[in-house]
């Protein structure tokens, strides 16, 4: 529906590509975020190289990113249509009873309990305007700051961090440097030859007798279009 308030959710799944959903493993926040941030972190190597005394810093990888987020649970009466409906997380508190408890055993089901196939916490994907993030829940801290005379909390935030994740498939795309010590396969397109690909992925074409080995290539001039080459990793020589 147009200009209604689309919600916080975070979806649970089981196994690492994202497709088995965790039985009643969907969350909806009541309150959205007032923000979050996102880390993203660049590591470096340093290599010195020989008859030097300087060493020389090279770019090594881009680890997932980070997210920070803080969840707000309230059950004081305060937030419009909270304390009377359970909207989308299945219970209806009219009575307050249980004050905010339940929400956050809710929460934790989802994000923080271990998956008892797997022995290991949910994959998430939290989904929220622009925000598409998939990862695990890393490190989580619940804040209490409201209670009924009796003790029971009515309201609670909850900091959680967040580390992302990306498919096998995803990273290697996303980390291809072309470097020789990689295995690459790679498509043909029409007009590719066998010392062009080689020249691409390892920076020089003699190297084609190798890859050509390695795919059992008897007539490496007639390349199909569509055909897929596997190059394998190699230790560079010095020139011819």
């Amino acid at each position: 529906m147009s200009g209604e308030l689309a919600k916080l959710k975070i979806t649970a799944y089981s196994d690492e590509k994202f497709k088995s959903k965790v039985g009643d493993g969907e969350f909806k926040v009541h309150l959205n975020p007032d923000s979050y941030s996102l880390k993203y972190k660049i590591e470096q190597t340093k290599e010195q190289a020989q008859g030097t005394s300087s060493s020389e810093i090279k770019f090594n990888k881009i680890p997932p990113k980070d997210l920070d987020l803080e969840f707000v649970f309230d059950r004081s009466g305060v937030v419009p249509d909270y304390s009377s409906s359970g909207s989308d997380n299945t219970k209806t508190f009219k009575d307050e009873g249980s004050g905010i408890i339940d929400d956050i055993e809710k929460f934790k089901k989802i994000v923080f309990d271990y998956n008892g196939d797997q022995h290991k916490p949910n994959y998430l994907i939290i989904f929220w305007g622009a925000l598409l993030f998939k990862g695990c829940l890393v490190e989580m801290d619940i804040t209490f700051k409201l209670f009924k005379p009796d003790g029971t909390p009515l309201r609670a935030s909850i900091k959680a961090k967040f580390k992302g994740f990306v498919e096998d498939n995803l990273r290697v795309a996303m980390e291809n440097r072309s470097s020789p010590d990689l295995t690459h396969v790679r498509t043909v397109l029409e007009g590719d030859t066998l010392p062009l690909m080689a020249f691409r992925i390892y920076g020089d074409p003699k190297y084609y007798l190798q890859v050509a080995k390695a795919n059992k290539i008897i007539n490496f001039r007639r390349l199909k279009a569509g055909q897929q080459i596997y190059f394998p990793p190699i230790q560079k020589t010095g020139n011819n």
